[in-house]
């Protein structure tokens, strides 16, 4: 993993057209100090279950290693932050969750707005962070001026033509809208708009969905029945979730019973062929589908960082695909 030793002269390229490509440099943040060691500490910062920060350490170690070996340069931004910005940000208990902060919509990289006031401090390191990575034209700060509300794992690069995203509970309609022009800029000419239940098991997009490769969406079944709103800069119309992914090159998987949300859904594509999955995955998911059949299934433990409520794609901000 990358070093904060000459840090300050790295540069990165920002690639990301889809969600399957050959994944080669991604961005992390090992988990915090503080230990949440009782279920009633979980379930007042919004937390799953308790959790031993050193084991989430250890399954944050093997998740890294496991991307190296497939060849993936991956950054651990914490290592790049002052020694005063790291006394607080490694006390952050959700700063491994950094797909949140951030995306790569082509060749920019749009800042979030954190949806609960617990994760703003996290967006402002990271944020100034990525303002050394990148000029102004690549990293487009000034973008989350207007922005109340957006988490990344509320959002999903489908392909070079649109943007799939959830306006939940962590992300407003209206920073959607402030945002927009952005995506139309970088190049996409849809943005499908969902509004999925506002729960903790539905919090993100990406625990109710995910691409599983170029032309296959694992979703849950429930989604089915939500329409999404389709936003073009001319004008909007309205699908169904089936029909809207089916245009777009995308049979879907409807899965009817999760037993383990986060396990399931939230995987991470390491290029067309692998997918990074959690022990925990129930592996069935990916054998129906001819397609899925055909895919390599590694599998890491990150037990213990998925007792915070996140998984491996939540863990996890691609830089560069392709």
């Amino acid at each position: 993993m990358m070093s904060h030793k000459g840090a300050k002269a790295m540069k990165f390229n920002l690639n990301c057209w889809n969600e399957q490509d050959e994944l080669k440099t991604v961005v992390v943040c090992s988990p915090s100090i503080l230990e949440v060691s009782d279920q009633q500490t979980a379930t007042d910062v919004q937390w799953e279950k308790q959790v031993d920060q050193e084991k989430a350490r250890r399954n944050h170690e093997e998740m890294v290693s496991v991307m190296e070996k497939a060849g993936v340069i991956v950054v651990d931004y914490s290592t790049y932050l002052s020694t005063d910005d790291l006394a607080l940000n490694e006390k952050l208990i959700n700063r491994c969750f950094v797909r949140d902060l951030a995306c790569v919509f082509g060749h920019i990289l749009l800042p979030g707005a954190a949806g609960t006031s617990m994760r703003r401090p996290e967006y402002f390191q990271s944020h100034r962070i990525f303002q050394e990575w990148f000029d102004e034209k690549k990293f487009l700060i000034q973008a989350n001026n207007k922005l109340k509300a957006l988490e990344y794992g509320d959002v999903m690069v489908l392909n070079k033509d649109a943007v799939f995203i959830n306006t939940g509970i962590r992300t407003s309609i209206e920073s959607v809208e402030a945002l927009q022009g952005h995506l139309f800029q970088a190049g996409f000419s849809e943005i499908g708009l969902i509004d999925l239940p506002r729960r903790p098991d539905t919090m993100h997009l990406d625990m109710n969905g995910n691409v599983a490769g170029a032309d296959v969406f694992i979703a849950k079944s429930y989604m089915s029945y939500f329409p999404v709103l389709v936003r073009r800069e001319d004008g909007f119309s309205f699908q169904m979730t089936g029909d809207f992914l089916n245009r777009h090159g995308f049979a879907v998987e409807w899965i009817e019973h999760i037993k383990h949300t986060i396990a399931d859904i939230n995987f991470l594509n390491l290029n067309p062929e692998t997918i990074l999955i959690s022990t925990k995955a129930n592996k069935s998911l990916f054998k129906n589908h001819p397609t899925l059949k055909k895919k390599k299934l590694v599998e890491v433990e990150v037990n213990e960082l998925e007792n915070g409520g996140g998984g491996i794609r939540c863990m996890t901000l691609p830089l560069e695909r392709g």
